[in-house]
């Protein structure tokens, strides 16, 4: 008998509609993502970038810290001396297929020069392309320096 008399009230659609109308006039909580971007966490592990000094300088000192320290092998250095003594790169390979983001290699640097940066809109259509060199790097280092620098700036007192 109850049944019955719901089914004919249509008790169930009325009360999709007062849900349906009841969140209408809530302020809404979706975006509007290709022009509207979500906050990111000044700890958010994107993609990797290389860093430099003030000076133009590049940070990396070749101290190979980062390449014991990657659990899947996925960073490749190789080094030389150079006139003044000081150690650069001349090789900085990061193959991204096999990085998992872990963020070991950047906790691992003691100078900075290796972070993973705010960048997460890198798709590409070949898998070359997520073969990542030392000028890559080095590029996506300068064009996300300040968001890079913002991003440690915040996070330092946890370090």
């Amino acid at each position: 008998m109850f049944a019955t008399t719901r089914s004919f009230l249509l008790l169930e659609i009325l009360r999709g509609l007062w849900l349906t109308l009841k969140y209408m006039f809530k302020r809404k909580v979706t975006i509007n993502y290709p022009y509207e971007k979500g906050p990111l966490s000044p700890r958010f592990r994107g993609e990797h970038a290389l860093r430099r000094y003030a000076n133009g300088e590049e940070r990396c000192i070749a101290c190979k810290l980062c390449e014991a320290i990657c659990p899947a092998q996925a960073i490749t250095i190789e080094a030389e001396v150079r006139a003044d003594g000081s150690r650069r790169t001349t090789r900085y390979d990061i193959d991204m297929v096999k990085c998992i983001y872990c963020g070991f290699c950047q906790e691992a640097c003691p100078v900075d020069a290796i972070v993973e940066g705010p960048n997460f809109e890198f798709a590409v259509e070949t898998r070359e392309e997520l073969l990542y060199n030392k000028d890559k790097l080095l590029s996506n280092g300068d064009r996300w320096e300040a968001a890079i620098a913002a991003n440690l700036r915040a996070d330092a007192e946890y370090r």
